[in-house]
């Protein structure tokens, strides 16, 4: 089948599947959580070194951003090269003469190693930022980007393809009566159809369905 989302057209198979099948009965899950995908350890530096030190520092380990912290180690803020762009080369500032406490983004927005990368994505667009600071009982643990949330949209929406597929399967055995149409491409002649028909294990359109009558 060409890759492509099949969906249940029935609205009363929809709501079966909703209301009766979870994917955990099945086997499989939508949920990924944010230390799964989250990078670690984090870089961290002081506030107090100068906004030059944390340029060398991003540039020698390929980094977009570091962490700042004060002398216990906990998380003030972050400083994205965007940071160092705008508030200190767009102001003509000498770079070694600027702490980082002074650039830094503050206070770091941060999220639980337990939250779901949904709620990581959730988090990113509601504030319109990139990054989370990724904290587990006050410590830093790491931190999550919106191109790791991205890294992983593909592999969710496999999951969600083949549980949607097992669903409508399940449905069509426990309740023949139920209209079974689904979206897709056919499996014979490969162009989407919004009626087709499970037959011998392959999703099959009208017309294919009428040459295998034949």
């Amino acid at each position: 089948m060409r890759s492509g989302l099949l969906t249940c057209e029935n609205k009363n198979l929809n709501k079966f599947v909703g209301d009766n099948l979870a994917m955990s009965d099945i086997g499989l899950t939508t949920k990924m959580f944010v230390k799964d995908v989250m990078t670690s350890p984090v870089v961290t530096l002081d506030e107090h070194v100068t906004s030059n030190e944390v340029a060398n520092v991003m540039a020698e380990k390929a980094l977009g951003c570091v962490i700042i912290t004060n002398k216990t180690g906990k998380p003030l803020g972050i400083i994205t090269e965007r940071d160092l762009v705008q508030r200190v080369l767009a102001k003509n500032l000498v770079p070694s003469n600027v702490k980082a406490k002074l650039i830094m983004t503050s206070p770091l927005v941060t999220i639980s190693p337990n939250a779901t990368v949904t709620d990581a994505a959730k988090q990113m667009n509601s504030l319109n930022i990139r990054r989370l600071g990724v904290v587990y009982k006050g410590s830093l643990r790491g931190i999550v980007t919106s191109k790791d949330v991205l890294g992983v949209m593909p592999e969710l929406i496999e999951i969600i393809q083949e549980k949607t597929m097992i669903s409508c399967v399940t449905e069509i055995n426990q309740n023949p009566d139920v209209d079974s149409s689904l979206s897709g491409y056919c499996d014979q002649c490969d162009v989407y159809s919004e009626n087709l028909k499970l037959v011998n294990g392959e999703n099959i359109c009208e017309e294919c369905q009428s040459d295998l009558g034949d």
